[in-house]
C-alpha cells in the first residue's frame, strides 16, 4: 500500500541547485515521483545570521514506505550530500523535510506529522501550493492556499519552472 507525501527541498550552501537536482533524482528511489514544484529563492528564516539565500522546492512522492523508513531515508541522502548537523536552522548543503504522508498524524521523537511549521512557512507553502492548490493541513483543515495567504510571501520568488 502507497501513500502520497509531500517533501520540502532546501539549500544554501555548495551548489544548491546542483543539490536539489540530485535530490529530486534520487527520490525517485523511494518511489515514484507524481509532481515536482517550481524552484524558488527565499531568505532564510531563523538560524544564524549572514546565511546566503536558499533554493526552495517541494516533490510529491507516492511511497510504500512507512513515514518512519522514508524519514531515515530521507535523512541518509542528506548525509550523502554532505549535510552536517551542528546546529538548529543552520545553513546547510541539502535539507530534506517530510511534510506530510497521506492523512497521517503522528507526533515522536523523530517525526511530527504533518510537520509542525509547515504551514507557517512561505518557503513551504509556495512549493506546496504548486503541486495541489487543493492541498487541506490533516489536522486544522486549513487549505494550502489560505496559509499562503494568512503568511504572505515576503522573502519568496519564484526562481524557475524548470530545473
Amino acid at each position: 500500500m502507497s501513500e502520497t507525501a509531500y517533501i520540502a527541498l532546501g539549500a544554501n550552501l555548495g551548489e544548491p541547485l546542483v543539490a536539489l537536482r540530485w535530490a529530486r533524482e534520487a527520490l525517485a528511489d523511494l518511489g515514484d515521483v507524481t509532481g515536482v514544484s517550481r524552484l524558488y529563492r527565499t531568505a532564510p528564516v531563523g538560524g544564524p545570521p549572514g546565511q546566503p539565500d536558499y533554493l526552495n522546492a517541494a516533490v510529491q512522492l507516492r511511497a510504500a514506505l512507512p513515514p518512519d523508513r522514508l524519514l531515515a531515508d530521507l535523512h541518509a541522502l542528506e548525509a550523502e550530500a554532505g549535510r552536517l548537523r551542528r546546529e538548529r536552522w543552520e545553513a546547510r548543503v541539502l535539507d530534506l523535510d517530510l511534510l506530510l504522508y497521506g492523512g497521517a498524524v503522528q507526533s515522536g521523537p523523530t517525526l511530527t506529522l504533518p510537520h509542525p511549521r509547515a504551514w507557517d512557512r512561505a518557503f513551504v507553502l509556495a512549493p506546496l501550493l504548486d503541486l495541489d492548490p487543493e492541498l487541506r493541513h490533516p489536522v486544522t483543515g486549513e487549505g494550502v492556499r489560505a496559509a499562503l495567504n494568512r503568511t504572505g510571501l515576503h522573502g519568496v520568488m519564484c526562481k524557475s519552472s524548470d530545473w
